[in-house]
C-alpha cells in the first residue's frame, strides 16, 4: 500500500492544495517509448499478457511525467476473454470478440475460472507496485458491466449501441443473466488486483451515456454498485473510483452510492454542476477535454485553471474528462503537469 501517497490521502478527504494528478490513457500511442515497446510485442494482446512488458508501459507515464498514480496497462475485454469469448485486435477495426454472445454459449462460459488466464494481468500488478516509489500510488480497473457487455452482444466496437438497448427491451432476462455474470467476474477480477498490490480501483463505463433513466439505473447505476459493493465487503479499505461517461445529471445517482469513493466527471459535464451538487458526496477528478492537451500552449492552460480554481477547496484529482488521442504532444502533457504543479491559487 503506498501509505504516503497523496493521491490516497485526497480520497481519504483531505484537500491539497497542488491536487495529485493522473491521466486517463495516460500510458498509450502518443508515447514514443510506448510504440517501441509495442512493436516489439508484436501485438497488443501479447504486449497485455507479458507482465514485464506491461509494466514497463505502467511505469512509462510515471517515469517521464512523475504523475501521482499509475494505472494498470491492461484491456477492458480481458474478462470475456478470460471467459471464452475469444478477443482478437484486427489493425485498423478494433477489438473482435468471437463467438458473438447468445442464451446457450453463456450458460458454458458461467463455470469458467477466469483467474488461470488472467494470472499474467496479477503478475503486472505485482511487478508494478514493486517498482513504483511509496508515494505513488497504483490504480487497478475492469470496464463496467453494461460497456462489456456491449461488446460481447456485438462482437466488435460499435458507435452506437441503440440496438443494444433494443435487445433490453426484446430479451431483458437474457441480458440481465450477461450483467449478472460480468458482475461475479469483475468482483473477483478486482480482488485479485487488489490482493496483488492496487491500491485502488476504477471502473469504466464509456457507453453509460444516453440510456433512459429506467434502464441507466439496471444496466449501470445497479451492476457497479453490486460491483462495488462486492469489493467493499472483503477489502473494505480500497477506495472505488467510478467513469460512468456521459451521464450528466444522473451522476448524483452514482456519487449516492455508499461505496463511490471518486467519480469521475467526462470533458461535456458542467464543473460548476459538478462542483455544487456532488463533490460533496464524493471526490471529483478530471473534466479537462483531452483535446485541449492536443492543442497545447494557453487555451490549455486556462481550462485547467478553471477546474484548479473550481475545486480548489474540496478533495480533487486532476485528471481528463476522458483518454489522451494517439496524437497528443508529450510536451503537452509535459507543461500541463508543470502547470498544476506551480500553480498558485
Amino acid at each position: 500500500m503506498a501509505a504516503t501517497s497523496k493521491f490516497l490521502s485526497v480520497l481519504d478527504g483531505q484537500p491539497s492544495a497542488i491536487p495529485p494528478m493522473w491521466f486517463m490513457r495516460q500510458a498509450g500511442r502518443y508515447l514514443p517509448e510506448y510504440r517501441r515497446l509495442r512493436a516489439e510485442a508484436g501485438s497488443f494482446l501479447n504486449l497485455c499478457f507479458n507482465p514485464d512488458m506491461a509494466s514497463e508501459v505502467t511505469l512509462q507515464p510515471i517515469q517521464r511525467f512523475d504523475l501521482d498514480a499509475a494505472i494498470l496497462f491492461a484491456d477492458i475485454l480481458l474478462i470475456p476473454d478470460a471467459l471464452g469469448q475469444k478477443l482478437t485486435f484486427a489493425e485498423g477495426e478494433g477489438p473482435m470478440l468471437d463467438p458473438v454472445i447468445t442464451a446457450k454459449n453463456l450458460d458454458a462460459f458461467r463455470g469458467r475460472d477466469i483467474h488461470d488466464r488472467l494470472g499474467p494481468i496479477y503478475e503486472t500488478v505485482r511487478l508494478t507496485r514493486s517498482g513504483l516509489a511509496a508515494d505513488k500510488a497504483l490504480i487497478g480497473f475492469a470496464g463496467a458491466p453494461w460497456t462489456v457487455a456491449t461488446y460481447m452482444l456485438n462482437g466488435r466496437s460499435t458507435r452506437d449501441p441503440s440496438s443494444l438497448r433494443a435487445m433490453f427491451y426484446q430479451d431483458r432476462p437474457f441480458v440481465e443473466s450477461l450483467l449478472a455474470l460480468l458482475v461475479e467476474k469483475t468482483i473477483e477480477y478486482l480482488l485479485a488486483q487488489i490482493d496483488a498490490g492496487a491500491d485502488a480501483v476504477q471502473l469504466f463505463d464509456t457507453w453509460a451515456g444516453g440510456l433512459p433513466w429506467p434502464v441507466l439505473d439496471a444496466v449501470s447505476v445497479q451492476p457497479m454498485r453490486k460491483i462495488a459493493q462486492g469489493v467493499r465487503s472483503q477489502r473494505p479499505e480500497t477506495p472505488i473510483l467510478m467513469f460512468p461517461k456521459g451521464v450528466g445529471e444522473k451522476a448524483i445517482e452514482y456519487v449516492l452510492l455508499g461505496e463511490c469513493d471518486a467519480f469521475g466527471i467526462d470533458y461535456a459535464m458542467d464543473p460548476g454542476w459538478a462542483r455544487a451538487h456532488l463533490s460533496s458526496h464524493a471526490v471529483i477528478q478530471g473534466g479537462l477535454d483531452p483535446l485541449r492537451v492536443v492543442a497545447g500552449g494557453d487555451e490549455m492552460t486556462r481550462a485547467a485553471d478553471a477546474y484548479l480554481n473550481l475545486f480548489h477547496d474540496v478533495p480533487y484529482i486532476f485528471n481528463l474528462g476522458h483518454g489522451f488521442t494517439p496524437e497528443t504532444p508529450p510536451e503537452h502533457v509535459a507543461a500541463l503537469v508543470e502547470f498544476v504543479r506551480r500553480k498558485e491559487r
